[in-house]
Formats: C-alpha cells, structure tokens, sequence
C-alpha cells in the first residue's frame, strides 16, 4: 500500500485552520517550527492555563485524508488543514495504530503517536455538524474519534507533501489510543 503525506500545514497563532506550505520543519522535542503547539510544554491554550509545566504530547497533529473522503459522503467539504492537523496523510490506518507507534516521514523525520485527537466544538465553525460527523459511537458503546491522532517529534527534519511514510510498530505490548 502507498503511504504518503498528502499535505503539511502550520498556523503561528491558535485557532483551527492551518495554511498549507510547501514544507514544515519538524524541530525533535518541539513540534512544527512556526506552529502554534511548537514546544516541549502543553500549548493547548486550555490546558496549559491548568498544567503550564505539562509535557507537550500533542505537538504534531496527524489527520489521515480518508477520513475527508468520508465527510463528503456526508456532504461536508474539508480540505488539508482545515481541521488543524499538520500533517495530512494516505494509506495509513492512524485511528488503529498503538499508542508509541513511530512515523517515519519522508528522510529523517520520526514522530511518535502519542494518541488520539479530541475532535473540538470549533470544528462547528468549519461547517454546522462537522463536530458530530468526527464522531461514531460503537456497538460496545465506546466513542470513536476520527480526526486524526497527535505525537511527539522524536527525530527532526524537513517533511513535504509527496514524502513516503514508514510505520514502526513497538515490538512490546502498547496500549490502545487514547485522547491526549
């Protein structure tokens, strides 16, 4: 199967929306130079008011463009980094992955997964519903989350659109994705 970054994104302020670049640096123990969730401690404006000196699991936020396929079954129109993802990935199975999976991307580039993103009411303000859409409820009765999964910059390096993407399972017993 082809995996592949579809489209990386970035945004100096916070707010949903990324704008689309040509390529985004990803800085080991920081995140996307130039975003917003750059640094080694929380910067998800909420939390970090509470937890100011939480480690940052939340620096790069992959989104897989499956998931936009699926929206516009549904007749949403969403586009690479309008959901405030940084990366935008195919082929890769991100909702299923183990928590400590690592992503190769592109030539140097390894982020480790982390966990789940928890879809925000903000993505409303995209489009009326799109909050609901990002969200399944199981027959076990569990929430299914599918905007994507967060991870922490492990080893740096330039990542662009087109760049091949490795998946490295941890060979030790992980746990299931939660939202961080």
């Amino acid at each position: 199967m082809d995996t592949r970054i579809i489209a990386v994104c970035s945004k100096p302020e916070n707010g949903v929306g990324k704008q689309v670049r040509d390529q985004v640096v990803l800085v080991a123990g920081h995140g996307v130079e130039g975003d917003a969730h750059f640094g080694a401690t929380v910067k998800h404006r909420s939390r970090a008011a509470k937890y100011p000196d939480m480690p940052n699991l939340r620096q790069v936020h992959l989104i897989h463009s499956e998931l936009f396929d699926e929206l516009k079954e549904q007749g949403f129109s969403v586009t690479p980094g309008a959901m405030g993802e940084n990366i935008t990935t195919r082929g890769v199975d991100l909702l299923n992955l183990k928590r400590g999976t690592r992503l190769h991307l592109g030539e140097e580039a390894v982020v480790e997964v982390t966990g789940l993103r928890n879809p925000c009411y903000q993505l409303d303000g995209i489009q009326d519903g799109l909050m609901k859409a990002t969200l399944e409820e199981l027959p076990d009765g569990k929430l299914l989350r599918k905007t994507g999964v967060m991870g922490i910059v492990l080893q740096g390096g330039t990542v662009k659109a087109g760049d091949a993407i490795r998946v490295e399972v941890p060979e030790v017993a992980v746990a299931e994705l939660e939202p961080v």
